[in-house]
């Protein structure tokens, strides 16, 4: 249940990358990436453009190929199909890691020095979970492996969460008070917490997988997985009715 919403939403969220960015930029229209988030385009730094472009892309094969590997029969049955989609998701999980850590050496985030910090601490964590799950996969480490993919995944979730997050923050503002502005608590917080959170319910599969658990511990994660992809599935909606769709639809009409 929780890969197939995972593997719809991500295919929901490649089609806004791929239409809106993708989109707009062949249509000469690339400052309207900073629609999404704020200075993202600059035209006189082409480095850290491309260099965000490639997160971008990067990006997509990650949110569409993750739920794919979770998909246990699937790896038990086509195990050379699971290898190989491995490399490319190994791959691509550098690649945005790389391209977000350069943007932020060469552009700078917009929330400043704490943005920069908690942004480049995930794309270095990134590319360590991408490294450490070939090397052990590669070294037949299988727990090994399966733990850093595990780590990995809930990284590259952390994209779409960090979207998804601010939306509801910036709906709650609409009902409740002023527009948050990067820069103010929330988004010190933000920085990290659309990662960091991720990371301990990973840590949390990761040793429930490696214990005999009992049938409270198995009801508990069946509870937290059915949870998430409940909560995956509604989110997923809600912006797919409200911004991602809206923007598909103009970066493929624009």
């Amino acid at each position: 249940m929780l890969a197939a919403a995972s593997w719809l939403s991500g295919v929901i969220f490649a089609a806004y990358i791929i239409a809106f960015f993708g989109g707009t930029l062949v249509g000469g229209e690339a400052y309207r990436w900073n629609e999404a988030l704020p200075d993202l385009y600059d035209p006189s730094s082409p480095l850290s453009t491309s260099a965000i472009g490639a997160h971008f892309l990067a990006g997509t094969v990650l949110v569409l190929l993750g739920p794919v590997q979770l998909i246990g029969r699937l790896r038990r049955r086509i195990p050379w199909l699971h290898r190989w989609l491995g490399r490319i998701y190994v791959v691509s999980a550098a690649a945005a890691g790389v391209g977000g850590l350069a943007f932020i050496v060469w552009h700078g985030t917009i929330g400043g020095t704490l943005m920069d910090i908690g942004f480049g601490l995930y794309g270095g964590l990134m590319v360590l979970s991408a490294t450490m799950s070939y090397l052990h996969a590669r070294s037949s480490r299988y727990s090994s492996h399966r733990a850093w993919a595990i780590r990995l995944f809930a990284l590259t979730i952390g994209s779409w969460l960090y979207r998804v997050e601010y939306g509801a923050w910036f709906l709650l503002s609409r009902l409740f008070g002023p527009l948050a502005e990067f820069g103010d608590w929330f988004d010190a917080i933000m920085v990290f917490f659309f990662y960091v959170p991720n990371l301990i319910v990973a840590e949390f599969v990761i040793r429930a997988g490696r214990q005999n658990r009992t049938a409270s511990a198995n009801l508990s994660v069946s509870v937290l997985f059915v949870a998430a992809s409940t909560f995956i599935a509604f989110v997923t909606l809600m912006f797919t009715a409200h911004t991602w769709g809206p923007k598909i639809a103009s970066g493929i009409t624009q």
